[in-house]
């Protein structure tokens, strides 16, 4: 990492702290042009960011919330919905207001746009990076991967397991890895399925004639797909009265690598709402080139490659 870090992340770092103790340590930090964090308490009727940095009040000026605003391509929600979360700034000045109080006068949209520059423009497919779930929609996730600069994590690239909605995987506020999936016209767009183990590193937890947890995900006229990790389901037997969603615990009647395979029986199922879990990683580097889910005597590969280029084939 170079020091961009999601939102979040810095507000109670020693150094953020040490920023905001005095008139002359944010005086510092101005000086030194350093990124901080503080907390949005309020957007006034102007749409101007009031930020608490205990000294002082800090201002961040509407054109000043973030990147796009000024020209028009990101709408005010992205300011207004900033309010009591944390927000990254460099300090511009420090100046006073017309009671002759000292402002410490921000911009949030000059940190963004030195990251886009010196971070986010050097990443490539296949980088693995952190980020910060911000918000979920039925197509996908959207996550902070620096100061507040937003990219998509589509659905279908959450978990090999397939799901409704994400709020099945993650929740806002949710610290992830992702994997750069590709960068087109300055868009990334990212993927975690790969850092969440192949289907040999997922089955290697389970043994046949174990009965464990698992999650019903779809219902078929010849068995019912029940899920046991987000990279890894089987198909088990039909029973009467199941549908997707249901917790259930299912016997393992068989396990086939060479078919990619998971024969279950189902024991029982329930209805309960569970809290998204935190991901469990299997790839914990900075980069991967490709990533080969099937197993190497199966028939069928499935793999995604990382390249400048379009994926060539995903999973």
């Amino acid at each position: 990492m170079t020091g961009y870090y999601p939102e979040g992340r810095l507000i109670n770092t020693v150094e953020n702290l040490a920023a905001m103790q005095s008139l002359s340590s944010l005086a510092e930090a101005c000086h030194e042009g350093r990124i901080l964090e503080a907390r949005a308490m309020v957007c006034n009727s102007a749409h101007d960011l009031i930020v608490d940095l205990g000294a002082v009040k800090g201002i961040i000026p509407r054109e000043e919330g973030a990147v796009g605003i000024r020209e028009g391509s990101v709408r005010d929600i992205a300011v207004i919905s900033r309010v009591n979360r944390p927000v990254c700034f460099v300090i511009t000045e420090l100046t006073k207001d017309s009671s002759g109080h000292t402002v410490a006068m921000l911009s949030r949209r000059a940190a963004q746009e030195r990251c886009m520059r010196d971070y986010v423009s050097t990443l490539i497919p296949g980088d693995i990076i952190d980020a910060r779930i911000t918000h979920l929609d039925s197509f996908g996730a959207f996550a902070d991967i620096g100061c507040g600069i937003v990219s998509l994590l589509p659905i279908d690239a959450i978990s090999v397991s397939r799901i409704d909605h994400p709020r099945e995987r993650l929740s806002v506020g949710m610290e992830i890895k992702a994997v750069i999936r590709s960068v087109e016209n300055g868009r990334i767009s990212l993927s975690q399925k790969e850092l969440l183990g192949t289907w040999e590193e997922n089955v290697s937890s389970f043994e046949i004639g174990e009965t464990v947890a698992g999650i019903i995900r779809s219902v078929e006229d010849y068995g019912a797909f029940v899920e046991l990790t987000p990279n890894l389901a089987g198909l088990a037997e039909m029973k009467d009265n199941i549908r997707p969603g249901q917790q259930a615990s299912v016997y393992i009647k068989n396990i086939i690598p060479d078919r990619m395979k998971i024969k279950l029986i189902i024991i029982d199922t329930f209805d309960y709402d569970c809290e998204p879990k935190e991901p469990v990683y299997y790839c914990t580097g900075s980069h991967i080139d490709s990533f080969c889910y099937s197993p190497a005597s199966c028939e069928k590969r499935i793999e995604t490659i990382f390249s400048p280029a379009p994926l060539k084939k995903c999973i």
